[in-house]
């Protein structure tokens, strides 16, 4: 499985993602790529940002080796799942794809944890440390959700995604948005 985790300069939220999620991956023996990217340009290159380091090391994880990438709309097809963490995200994802923006593989990486809330990932980016741990803890239920949810099929058979459907409630949020 394929997963893609976007937030908009991939410097604070979608590295720790990236992080968690593959840690987690890890630990349960899954064979998944997990990757991130930003919807902007600003940080192209960039390692994360230090705050997002530092809480992701006090939890055991390291993603200093991680850089930032821009999210293009090639994406589509080389991911199976794109979590965004936020619903501006999700409008910058359209805009960039445009005509290849597939609404069946991108959901908000909250209503793994939340179905339907549609609730966001706040941007930490402006804030104090306690915002980087809050969006840290957010983050980590929302992939043991993922693990748990996705955890059960293997890499031939990737299930509810291999439907295109993905969560009804974002998708009608999606549709209506365009």
């Amino acid at each position: 499985m394929k997963i893609l985790m976007v937030c908009l300069g991939n410097i604070c939220r979608s590295p720790l993602a990236e992080g968690i999620l593959k840690y987690k991956a890890k630990q349960a023996e899954l064979p998944w790529k997990i990757e991130s990217a930003g919807t902007n340009g600003y940080h192209i290159g960039e390692p994360p940002h230090h705050l997002s380091q530092k809480v992701a090391r006090l939890n055991g994880i390291d993603i200093c080796d991680q850089r930032a990438r821009r999210f293009t709309a090639d994406d589509f097809k080389n991911y199976d799942k794109i979590y965004a963490m936020s619903a501006d995200v999700i409008d910058e994802m359209k805009r960039i794809a445009r005509n290849k923006f597939d609404a069946g593989k991108v959901d908000l990486l909250m209503n793994e944890l939340n179905p339907g809330k549609n609730m966001d990932v706040p941007d930490p980016w402006y804030g104090p440390e306690p915002g980087y741990h809050q969006v840290y803890k957010m983050i980590d239920e929302a992939c043991d959700a993922v693990v748990r949810k996705y955890g059960r099929t293997s890499n031939s058979d990737l299930g509810p995604l291999s439907t295109g459907h993905g969560n009804p409630n974002t998708q009608s949020t999606i549709r209506n948005s365009q």
